[in-house]
């Protein structure tokens, strides 16, 4: 019994006081703040490292513009001339 009350006058602790956090308590906040940082990773990653690749690769497409005509530029077609409807024929009247 001596040997206990030293080691807590030695130490300079009391009996009566808590020694802090367990193990088991400190295990559980830290997976708590590893979810958190998780969460926000994601978080960056959808709305700030995803857009900013997407970005940045359009960038570096090497793809050429199409070419629009302009509002000015009249291009003449041609055109089929080709009869859609024909008259029809009254053999009456032809004898």
């Amino acid at each position: 019994m001596a040997t206990m009350l030293d080691f807590f006058f030695y130490n300079e602790i009391s009996p009566r006081e808590k020694l802090g956090p367990t193990g088991r308590t400190i295990e559980a906040n830290l997976k708590k703040r590893i979810n958190a940082v998780i969460a926000i990773m994601r978080d960056m990653e959808k709305t700030q490292t995803k857009p900013t690749v997407a970005m940045i690769e359009s960038l570096f497409q090497t793809e050429e513009p199409k070419k629009k005509p302009l509002i000015l530029e009249k291009k003449f077609v041609e055109e089929k001339k080709e009869v859609r409807f024909r008259e029809k024929r009254n053999l009456k009247n032809e004898l």
